[in-house]
């Protein structure tokens, strides 16, 4: 049995699948809790089920995103470790970076099933799970008082406060990174004119920041802020098929 069956058999669906169907499970709890609860506070019922509706409308083209990434991980992890990973806690961009530092760290040399081992997933996987918990164990210990410090910075301020710049600045230095190691493989790959693996990357990132561009222009200047539920999934999409275009006349 090769690597690639492994991660996909039944007890790793049934594990994984276990603890998507709690998640599951909880969320539609609180779900009918909050609809209960509105209707205590006396909201309108017509309302309510409007707001569920259009929620779950709004849902189903950003989850796209996800469901690439699910797609584009399973090829080396396997299905049910990606759909477990992307469904609960994780985020694309931080599934994908740490996956491939960690398959880096083990001695191979791109994550890929070629090269994957037991012990090549299995300290992935933890790596995976080990960097994302920090989040919510210190939110049972600090988050009461970051909320108050985020809420008086900005009262003082007047504007933007200490999380908004934070997040700011993580993303600028994160999508930095990504561009600079980009444009260092494609410098010493050979320049403009050699279509190596990494001049593609560059072709990507320009499409999806133009399509983002738009996504923004009309959320903030055309005033169609329905179009935001829809940047991420349709960006990753139009930039995906950039590459496939490029590639095909390349």
């Amino acid at each position: 049995m090769n690597i690639l069956s492994m991660l996909n058999s039944a007890p790793m669906y049934a594990i994984c699948g276990g603890i998507i169907a709690f998640v599951a499970v909880v969320c539609a709890v609180f779900m009918v809790r909050a609809y209960r609860a509105g209707l205590a506070m006396g909201m309108d019922r017509t309302k309510l089920r409007r707001a569920i509706t259009s929620s779950a409308t709004f849902s189903l083209l950003p989850s796209v995103g996800i469901l690439l990434g699910v797609i584009a991980l399973s090829g080396s992890l396997g299905t049910p470790w990606p759909w477990l990973r992307l469904s609960v806690i994780g985020a694309l961009h931080y599934e994908t970076q740490v996956a491939q530092a960690a398959a880096e760290q083990v001695g191979m040399s791109s994550l890929s099933a070629a090269e994957m081992t037991p012990s090549g997933f299995a300290t992935i996987a933890l790596l995976m799970s080990v960097c994302i918990m920090w989040g919510m164990i210190l939110s049972i210990f600090f988050n009461k008082r970051y909320l108050n410090r985020l809420g008086s910075g900005r009262k003082s301020s007047g504007g933007a406060g200490f999380g908004d710049t934070a997040m700011t600045a993580m993303f600028i230095g994160l999508v930095s990174a990504y561009i600079g190691s980009y444009i260092g493989g494609f410098v010493s790959g050979g320049g403009l004119f050699s279509f190596s693996g990494s001049f593609m990357p560059l072709i990507v990132v320009f499409v999806s920041g133009l399509v983002m561009a738009g996504f923004i222009y009309l959320a903030e200047k055309k005033k169609l802020a329905w179009v935001e539920s829809f940047s991420i999934a349709g960006s990753m999409l139009i930039g995906m098929a950039a590459a496939v275009v490029v590639k095909l006349f390349a």
